[in-house]
């Protein structure tokens, strides 16, 4: 599957007194677009969990933070994978401005990011490798 496109409204409480974007929330808006990806791919949580014994967890993130985004805005947070083998997938996210005030935005990026995501072994807390039935639907 190709990209991933999860569109987001910034609250409140996703800002500063400023009403600019915490860099902390984009974090939040990035982990939303891995696991709607992998929904779109057939892949829950729990079911991961009951079938598989693995659980997914953050194990890096990289991001360039661009410019600001502010209270109201709508951003669009991508989410792809390019890479999914062993006992990790790795996800390019690319956030823009969608809307700004209620208008169309100019596209601004916003950040940019790479998170590698680790499977990990319920029962012993380690890195296991990806189940093959999980590899075939990430690298599909």
């Amino acid at each position: 599957m190709g990209a991933l496109v999860l569109p987001v409204r910034v609250y409140l409480e996703d800002t500063d007194a400023q009403g600019v974007v915490y860099n902390a929330s984009y974090f939040r808006f990035m982990e939303r677009a891995r696991t709607e990806w992998l929904r779109a791919q057939g892949v829950d949580h729990d079911e991961l969990l009951e079938r598989h014994r693995v659980y997914l967890v953050l194990s890096r993130v990289e991001a360039d933070f661009r410019a600001p985004s502010r209270l109201g805005d709508m951003l669009h947070v991508e989410a792809s994978v390019p890479e999914a083998r062993g006992a990790r997938v790795v996800f390019r996210h690319d956030i823009v401005v969608h809307e700004r005030g209620g208008r169309p935005a100019d596209r601004p990026l916003v950040c940019r990011a790479t998170a590698e995501v680790a499977c990990m072994d319920a029962a012993q807390g380690r890195p296991r490798r990806l189940p093959a039935e999980l590899l075939s639907e990430l690298n599909k």
